[in-house]
């Protein structure tokens, strides 16, 4: 069993920024890899670290583009192209994935088979699944959507990824005590299905995680900006999800 480790695909919204893709990220312990999200541009730096064929499972948090919209590319990649899949990809994402990503890829009246690509499994609230050698426990969060945070965990170790949510119980209670909250800042409370800088350090102190990093900063922001913010409400290390940057949790 090796360190738990992300690397950061992309961390842009709602559209990629020159040099960073959108949300996505590739979680790693051992010979274990999970793509994390899988936003507008993420397939390209996924490919410095592991092939599709060398993923272990997918897991989507929501299914606006920039989280998902890769998902397509991934498709065409896993079956049409230089890999030949063993078995098709474990894809845990939200209810009715399957049928969104074959709307969007069928062209004449047969319904693609998305499943020769991916084994899709349905999230929901509580779920814990085991992908080599780590844990998954997916809760709901407020986005007004279908929308779930994961707590990856292994050899004592925990990271929590908020996916884009609102500041809510349900994510509050599966940070606790984490390691590393990954956590989406964006600009205004205007619309509530977004945690900004300071909710995000609030979020961070009330659930006593030992490190904040911010990701999903939005576009009227600066990475130091964002940090300033969310330093307001929370005392602990506070770091921007840089693009191409591996953290070890």
């Amino acid at each position: 069993m090796g360190a738990l480790q992300f690397t950061v695909l992309g961390s842009a919204t709602p559209y990629p920024a020159v040099g960073n893709p959108c949300s996505g990220y590739l979680v790693a312990s051992g010979a274990t890899r999970i793509w994390m999200d899988a936003g507008t541009g993420t397939l390209g730096p996924l490919q410095e670290h592991a092939r599709l064929d060398e993923l272990d499972a997918i897991w989507i948090s929501h299914l606006h583009a920039d989280h998902c919209a890769d998902l397509l590319t991934a498709y065409y990649g896993a079956l049409y192209a230089d890999i030949t899949l063993r078995a098709p990809i474990p894809l845990y994402g939200p209810p009715g994935i399957a049928d969104r990503l074959a709307g969007f890829l069928t062209n004449g009246p047969a319904r693609s088979p998305i499943e020769s690509a991916f084994e899709v499994i349905e999230l929901y609230d509580g779920q814990v699944a085991a992908v080599g050698s780590v844990r998954l426990t997916s809760r709901a969060v407020e986005h007004g959507m279908p929308a779930y945070a994961v707590r990856v965990e292994t050899g004592g170790r925990s990271l929590v990824y908020s996916g884009d949510s609102a500041p809510c119980d349900s994510l509050t209670a599966l940070a606790t005590d984490c390691d590393v909250l990954l956590c989406e800042a964006d600009t205004s409370t205007e619309e509530p299905a977004h945690h900004t800088p300071e909710q995000a350090g609030d979020t961070a102190a009330a659930a006593r995680a030992k490190r904040l990093i911010l990701t999903h900063i939005g576009r009227s922001l600066t990475p130091s900006v964002a940090v300033a913010r969310a330093a307001e409400r929370f005392s602990g290390t506070i770091e921007y999800a840089s693009p191409g940057t591996t953290y070890t949790v």
